[in-house]
């Protein structure tokens, strides 16, 4: 792990997790939906730990953020106990959204699933998209310069569909 110098590292690396006997499907592997539940706790962890706009930050200005579009590769299976990060990155942002890249890894370091989203600031009580406020932004734009060094991962802006050789 990587600290730079305006303290953000570069991905941020979550803590890590164990896959539960809870979240093994009849294939005997992590089902499809954990895989969705880890990126999304990962991100809580990160909105909250890192950029001060997880869970205490909704609950004091009733902002929150609303998961836009997910895309989800699944790259190797997980097995019951193995352990796991996940490393985040921020692609981009604007005064409301964010677009995020996601890396679950094994012990190794090995990329098992990645998570491409693209999230939304909305007020609570409006139900509305809302701008961030200034501090955010701030943090933002130092967290984008310091992941901008960062090689382009190969699934990022991957489209879905059948590859057929011509």
């Amino acid at each position: 792990m990587q600290q730079t110098p305006d303290g953000y590292d570069s991905p941020i690396i979550t803590k890590p997790k164990t896959v539960p006997k809870d979240w093994i499907d009849y294939n005997g592997h992590m089902n499809v939906s954990y895989y969705s539940l880890a990126f999304d706790q990962a991100i809580d962890e990160v909105f909250e730990t890192v950029l001060g706009i997880g869970i205490s930050h909704t609950k004091k200005i009733g902002q929150g953020p609303y998961v836009l579009q997910n895309n989800l590769h699944y790259l190797d299976e997980f097995l019951e106990g193995a352990e796991f990060r996940v490393n985040f990155r921020l692609i981009d942002f604007d005064s409301k959204k964010l677009h995020v890249f996601l890396e679950m890894t094994n012990t190794n370091g090995k990329v098992c699933a990645t998570s491409e989203q693209l999230l939304m600031n909305v007020d609570l009580t409006k139900r509305r998209s809302a701008p961030y406020p200034e501090w955010v932004m701030q943090r933002l734009g130092n967290l984008q310069e310091s992941h901008g060094q960062l090689s382009k991962p190969v699934q990022l802006g991957a489209g879905i569909g059948i590859r057929r050789k011509r």
